[in-house]
């Protein structure tokens, strides 16, 4: 290898026994840093998140230095596979679009998006029915059954009421899939004081804040794995969604906290 290098013997074992720099050992230091917070992530996480999960455990890093870092030691983030559009439209023509885009809120409780995905399992189809809090992006409610009726929808609004105060009068938004134009949905959304509401048709920017959820599932969890049962499926998706997005996944959108943070954060504003 000294002889296809170009360099002596000497030179060789001179530069083998001469001291690792500060600057090496604490690059190597930073290396593992990064490898340990990308492998917690499960493959999730870019440089950018990255980067502010070693700030939030008291690293000082620049983040051009982490993506450097990560390229060389081949780390990339899991990517996203093409959309398809899956709503059915409903026939009637459902509340009015009450949100304009605005996913914003002024507490937990008062407004919430919902929508409804699909996950392949070896046995089929397994539907997923979600409704996220505005305020804190958490996902408060969600079911899942091998159908994609109305009583799907209704199950994860149950769920929303039992983990989450509702205020009176909270919006509930979604895209104008026949489940959520339907009588029954309107008449458990008003036994529980809420207030519907709708984009277009079509128009995913209306509900973008679920499809962003969505998006995150099937990139972060879903395509990664092969579901030969849907209690499989089941188990995975309910394990993402409580263990990993609700506490453990930060949120550039939220100032990089977590879900779990920021409801905290206005229940204590103190600890905040």
């Amino acid at each position: 290898m000294c002889v296809w290098a170009g360099v002596s013997r000497a030179g060789f074992y001179e530069w083998r026994g001469r001291p690792t720099s500060a600057t090496a050992s604490r690059r190597f230091w930073l290396a593992v840093q990064v490898g340990k917070v990308f492998k917690r992530s499960n493959g999730v996480y870019g440089y950018r998140k990255v980067h502010e999960t070693l700030g939030r455990r008291g690293i000082e890093v620049g983040p051009e230095l982490v993506r450097e870092l990560m390229n060389v030691m081949g780390l990339v983030s899991c990517h996203p596979r093409p959309w398809r559009i899956t709503t059915i439209p409903g026939t009637s023509a459902g509340p009015v679009d009450l949100l304009r885009r605005d996913f914003t809120a002024p507490a937990p409780g008062q407004r919430f998006v919902g929508d409804i995905t699909y996950i392949s399992t070896w046995e089929g189809w397994l539907y997923l029915s979600t409704v996220i809090d505005v305020y804190t992006r958490e996902v408060v409610g969600w079911a899942m059954a091998d159908h994609m009726r109305t009583s799907l929808v209704c199950d994860s609004i149950t769920m929303t009421h039992r983990h989450r105060d509702i205020a009176d009068g909270a919006v509930f938004h979604s895209d104008r899939g026949c489940q959520y134009t339907s009588i029954e949905l309107a008449e458990h959304l008003k036994s529980l004081d809420m207030v519907g509401s709708m984009g277009q048709t079509g128009v995913c920017w209306d509900n973008a804040m679920a499809e962003s959820f969505f998006a995150s599932l099937k990139k972060e969890c879903v395509h990664r794995t092969v579901f030969s049962t849907r209690k499989k499926a089941r188990d995975a998706v309910a394990d993402y969604i409580e263990m990993f997005y609700n506490r453990q996944r930060i949120h550039a959108s939220l100032g990089y906290k977590t879900p779990l943070e920021v409801f905290e954060s206005y229940q204590t504003p103190e600890a905040a």
